[in-house]
């Protein structure tokens, strides 16, 4: 009898309970260690074997968790030091994912719980490491991330003398959007693009080979810029937005401000080179290899030059003194009118003084332009006597200065075709209150003016001065001032600037902007760049551009063409080319060539009876309206005619003595023609509405999908083609100067025309809709996989539209594309895409910044949502 088995004793606690469990588990764990063991002498050199590794031992590879913030730079950079662990840690397949869930932390950590809810517990740990790779990345690495990091990437360049920080944000972005320095040698030249002005030069003409080759060059030309002091003689760019003058002729830079005739481009642009005399710049200390002066208490070499007013730039006297904010008290305004004597006073009341003489580059009389050149004098330094305001020279004052009394350059009656030709002169064509003047900015102009002309086109009421003012013109002659324009505003790129303006008899130009605007907002003025710069409290620094200098072509003889290259000039052989291209013709198109019959230059003539009719069906009690035609300019005159003519011709208008009547106005096409519309909003009030149903947008473009061959037809003034039944044909009847007509056919602008031309539409097409064909009222969209299937479904489109007698216009028809914009949007075989140019609206429209703003933008956008990511 064979021996009994020993049952092991029952626990009689929870911790006999306890250790039975555990021991179980061992026992469990060590058969399965062995069981493992036995199979990897099986397995070869697998890099995943099936016994993997412990959590200890995937810890000990030192893995890094993730948080979920750093954006696609950080979430690439995670991947790959975790792929690295994982292999280090010789991880199984089925391991993977359950250790790198505990590396989540805070908002990663919360995402992957919300995975194992939405997947559920064993699908999402049995996703393996590509898979969960593949959530993140949709994830971290949105499409507007990684278009914010494309836009970054190219325009990356190295700051000053940070190599490293450069390199290190080139190695990441190439990580992330590697296909932008694809191949190697774009990522080469993608880097030396970015240097700094210092390097890149020598960087470029050593032609590196490969990417290593070109950072070790960088790093050691860096080092010995920096050892050479090359990157302390470069100020600081600042950033500066460029405004250009409306009236100029250039088209320098790139985006141009609607409504305005300004064109604005916000970037950086060279700050003028700092005298070493006042090399100490705006919250930072001397960058520059100057000695400080003990005297003077500036950075200079050699002996100090005279001083020059803090003010106005000049020398001979100090900022106490200067006439500039002499009156003003720094306020640049209207507003302390007391201090009117003395021989700085250019701008005087009827107490005396020593004359006005605001210097108007437009007015009769002499005219001095030496007002913004800052001239060394001799009478600089501590204790000498001031000299005189104008040249800085001592021994006379500034009303017997020798140079005001001489009139230099263009003189007299100066125009504005002069002032542009000046050098010394900046002039343009900006807004002051939403009304385009021709300013002139003038150093030699104590106050700023409006002319007489001009000043009733402001739109504000002038005020009186408490004391009048008798301003002394160029040629000597006197004229009284005794009011002032207060708040007018002139636009100069995106802001706005309060100005006062003084209305007198002014010539060519319309406003003249003088120096209590000038100093007042620290304006510096560039007279041979023809630009002015003013610096704004936020560091930004606007530049306006004058209108620049005509300079005609001069053109040479063949000769001293000769004699040019033989001195060895350079010289560029253009070739103009024009570009356009040929327009497509119907015979050079497959297939659309065979019916050349649907694409006439113009409908034959009255449409045939088709299986729909449009009609107009009124609300009971409805009488009929009549309204009197609207004022036309005699050009929209003159076109309504020719129109008028052509339908009659063509017989889709005839006389009318229905008791119905409405007027005439035109719309302006894409093409810069005129398109006829009747005003109908009467009587679409009293129709009863078609409520039958337009397509959506988004079903039509899910029949899109796996295609990649498209053509589109547009028919020709598709609503002429459908006839109107007899008994509705009065109620279209519309007004105008050459008499009372009706349409026979469709019209634009009756409520029930694009139901009715969609009923046609569908049923004209019936048999082909959704499976290779889409039809949007007037549009029509053929989509196949392949070119064969391409070409049948074509032939069988353009049969149906001449069997029907629907007329195409060839113009506006595309044929075998790959890519197809429809409805505002882009189709191709990648799918279907949004049209950038429909959404300049958006990117265009203002900051909200009330809660109706806010509810308009987003139903302006909220069409879009289902191309955005996590919209809502």
């Amino acid at each position: 009898m064979p021996p009994r088995r020993q049952e092991p004793p029952m626990p009689t606690n929870q911790v006999e309970l306890q250790q039975v469990i555990a021991a179980a588990i061992a026992q469990y764990a060590t058969s399965q260690g062995g069981m493992s063991g036995s199979n990897s002498n099986n397995t070869g050199n697998n890099n995943n074997p099936p016994h993997g590794c412990t959590y200890k031992q995937f810890l000990d590879c030192k893995p890094v968790n993730f948080d979920g913030t750093g954006g696609a730079v950080s979430f690439v950079r995670w991947a790959e030091k975790t792929e690295s662990v994982l292999r280090m840690s010789k991880c199984a397949l089925d391991q993977q994912v359950t250790y790198i869930s505990g590396l989540f932390v805070d908002g990663a950590l919360s995402w992957w719980n919300l995975q194992v809810q939405t997947l559920g517990e064993a699908a999402a740990y049995a996703l393996t490491w590509t898979e969960l790779k593949e959530l993140m990345r949709k994830k971290y690495c949105s499409r507007a991330e990684i278009q914010r990091l494309e836009t970054e990437f190219w325009h990356l360049k190295m700051e000053g003398s940070k190599i490293a920080e450069y390199v290190q944000r080139f190695h990441d972005l190439s990580h992330v959007v590697p296909y932008m320095v694809t191949p190697e040698f774009k990522r080469i030249e993608r880097f030396i693009w970015g240097l700094a002005p210092q390097i890149i030069s020598m960087v470029t003409s050593s032609k590196p080979a490969t990417i290593t080759e070109a950072i070790d060059l960088s790093v050691a030309l860096t080092e010995e810029a920096i050892r050479l002091n090359k990157f302390d003689e470069i100020e600081p760019k600042k950033k500066e937005t460029h405004v250009e003058s409306s009236g100029g002729n250039k088209r320098k830079f790139s985006n141009f401000k609607q409504g305005t005739g300004m064109v604005v481009k916000k970037g950086e642009s060279n700050a003028p080179a700092q005298d070493s005399a006042s090399g100490m710049k705006k919250g930072k200390g001397y960058m520059g290899a100057q000695p400080k002066c003990n005297s003077c208490q500036r950075h200079h070499s050699g002996r100090c030059g005279p001083k020059v007013c803090e003010s106005c730039g000049k020398t001979g006297h100090s900022k106490d003194s200067c006439w500039a904010t002499a009156g003003r008290g720094g306020q640049g305004g209207f507003g302390n009118r007391n201090n009117r004597g003395g021989a700085g006073n250019r701008l005087q009341g009827n107490q005396g003084g020593d004359g006005n003489r605001a210097n108007h580059a437009n007015q009769a009389g002499a005219m001095n332009r030496n007002q913004g050149n800052n001239q060394a004098g001799n009478n600089g330094g501590n204790g000498q006597r001031p000299g005189c305001f104008n040249c800085g020279d001592v021994g006379h004052y500034k009303r017997n200065c020798p140079e005001l009394n001489q009139a230099r350059g263009s003189v007299f009656n100066m125009e504005a075709r002069e002032a542009r030709q000046d050098p010394n002169v900046v002039t343009g064509t900006f807004p002051v209150n939403q009304r385009y003047a021709s300013v002139l900015f003038d150093t030699g102009a104590d106050y700023s003016f409006v002319s007489l002309e001009f000043k009733n086109m402001l739109g504000l009421a002038a005020s009186k001065l408490d004391i009048p003012y008798s301003i002394e013109l160029a040629n000597g002659k006197l004229v009284e001032a005794n009011e002032v324009i207060r708040g007018c505003v002139i636009e100069l790129g995106e802001r706005e600037f309060a100005l006062d303006l003084l209305p007198v008899q002014l010539g060519s130009f319309e406003v003249v902007v003088g120096m209590d605007w000038l100093s007042s907002n620290k304006v510096e003025i560039v007279c041979h760049e023809k630009i002015i710069r003013i610096p704004t409290d936020d560091g930004e620094t606007i530049v306006v551009h004058g209108e620049k200098r005509e300079t005609p072509l001069r053109m040479i003889s063949c000769l001293k063409a000769r004699k040019c290259l033989q001195k060895g000039c350079v010289a560029f052989l253009a070739h103009i080319v024009d570009k356009k291209a040929a327009e497509p013709k119907i015979e050079d198109i497959p297939v659309v060539r065979e019916y050349p019959e649907v694409f006439p230059e113009d409908l034959p003539g009255l449409p045939p009876q088709r299986q729909v009719e449009f009609h107009i069906d009124l609300v009971p009690g409805a009488a009929p309206v009549a309204k009197a035609p609207y004022r036309l300019a005699p050009s929209e005159m003159q076109e309504l005619s020719t129109q008028l003519q052509e339908l009659l011709d063509k017989g889709f208008i005839r006389p009318s003595f229905s008791p119905w009547g409405a007027p005439v106005l035109f719309v302006k096409k894409k093409d810069g023609s005129f398109r006829m519309c009747i005003d109908y909003r009467e009587l679409n009030k009293l129709t009863i509405k078609n409520r039958y149903p337009l397509p959506r947008i988004d079903d039509l473009f899910d029949q899109l999908q796996g295609s990649s061959f498209y053509s589109k037809i547009d028919l020709r003034s598709g609503y002429h083609q459908l006839r109107i039944q007899e008994e509705s044909i009065p109620k279209t009847a519309f007004r105008t100067r050459y008499g009372h007509y009706e349409f026979l056919v469709m019209s634009f602008g009756l409520t029930n025309a694009p139901a009715v031309f969609m009923d046609l539409m569908n049923r004209v097409c019936k048999s082909y809709l959704d499976k290779f064909v889409i039809v949007f009222i007037d549009d029509i969209l053929i989509y196949s996989k392949t070119k064969a299937e391409h070409e049948q479904h074509l032939r069988a489109i353009l049969e149906l539209l001449k069997k029907e007698q629907l007329y195409a216009k060839f113009s506006k028809c595309e044929f075998w594309l790959r890519e197809v914009q429809f409805l505002g949007h882009v189709v191709n075989g990648d799918g279907i895409h949004v049209d950038p140019t429909k959404i300049e609206a958006i990117k265009d429209w203002e900051t909200p910044k009330t809660p109706t703003k806010i509810r308009q933008f987003l139903g302006l956008a909220g069409y879009y949502r289902r191309f955005i990511e996590n919209f809502s």
